[in-house]
């Protein structure tokens, strides 16, 4: 096959075609040797399209979308994969970085014992490893995701607060996108289910491709303890804050308070329009007043104190 891009195995009862990363001339190449309708063709580049399934007269077209972890961003991204299913081959386009494709079909390309295992017959046995393989390529990244809520639980009280803030708005954006990927495909895999037996037989892998169900069910139960654990630390990370912002303006109104008979007292003894102002005629003067304004401070300190408002 000319296009490096393009690989494909060929057994006797079943041809799988793996397409990475699909450009002008990968689309050409489905165009022009495959009868497959001319929306499902355009649906494969990017952008990402909603994941679906569709049951043509003889093929059925699937869209599906899997997280990737991009560790430049430490954002989880949407990765789509598509599927072209016959009663004897399976295309799969998708990007590169949905690596446990690839590793499945170069396991399959360099193990004859492995490929028989796989590529039997109709493509139900194929299409069901290739699935879990992805499903379970989820997990791990749920395991990374509750690592960083622990670790952001056992930093909580260590006044780290602000810096919280970043951590909890990453994992919070990356259970979002997680949630976004996965929400559809369990009715996406029920769907397969009903219209598969049109093209081939599922009768003995009906219990397999629910076991993708349950998956698909772990993985969203995960998310929405993920969720609701990740709420709760915020809530508790933006009442810490809210406490030391409170404590801060609770010290800076102290001050202000203690410090307001000084500067009024200071204005007062400040203004030139009385004459016989007590205290400024006197040698010591500037020291009086100034020891008023000490007592004054004293005294609200000590009366702030016994009110255990410091």
């Amino acid at each position: 096959m000319a296009l490096k891009n393009i690989q494909e195995i060929k057994t006797k009862s079943l041809h799988w075609i793996d397409i990475n990363d699909p450009g002008k001339k990968e689309i050409e190449y489905l165009q022009e040797n495959f009868n497959f309708h001319e929306l499902d063709v355009k649906a494969c580049p990017p952008p990402n399209q909603r994941p679906r399934v569709f049951a043509h007269q003889d093929y059925i077209f699937m869209i599906l979308q899997f997280p990737v972890y991009n560790r430049a961003t430490r954002e989880i991204e949407a990765s789509e994969i598509d599927f072209f299913i016959t009663p004897d081959m399976l295309i799969t386009v998708h990007e590169s970085r949905l690596l446990p494709i690839s590793i499945l079909f170069n396991n399959c390309q360099n193990n004859k014992k492995f490929q028989t295992s796989k590529m039997i017959g109709n493509p139900a046995i194929l299409l069901y490893e290739i699935l879990n393989e992805l499903f379970l390529s989820c997990f791990p990244m749920l395991n990374h995701i509750n690592l960083d809520i622990d670790e952001i639980d056992n930093k909580m009280f260590a006044r780290n607060e602000e810096q919280m803030v970043e951590e909890i708005s990453v994992i919070k954006l990356n259970i979002i996108n997680f949630r976004k990927i996965m929400q559809l495909h369990k009715t996406i895999i029920k769907k397969l289910i009903e219209k598969a037996p049109q093209f081939f037989s599922t009768a003995k892998l009906n219990i397999y491709f629910h076991n993708l169900i349950s998956h698909t069910k772990e993985i969203w139960d995960n998310l929405e303890n993920y969720k609701d654990t990740i709420n709760a630390l915020h809530e508790t990370n933006e009442s810490l804050i809210s406490f030391k912002t409170n404590e801060i303006i609770k010290t800076l109104t102290i001050f202000s308070v203690i410090v307001l008979p000084m500067t009024l007292m200071a204005s007062i003894f400040g203004m030139n329009t009385l004459d016989g102002m007590p205290f400024l005629e006197g040698n010591y003067g500037f020291e009086i007043i100034l020891g008023l304004m000490l007592v004054v401070a004293l005294t609200m300190a000590v009366f702030f104190k016994k009110k255990k408002w410091l």
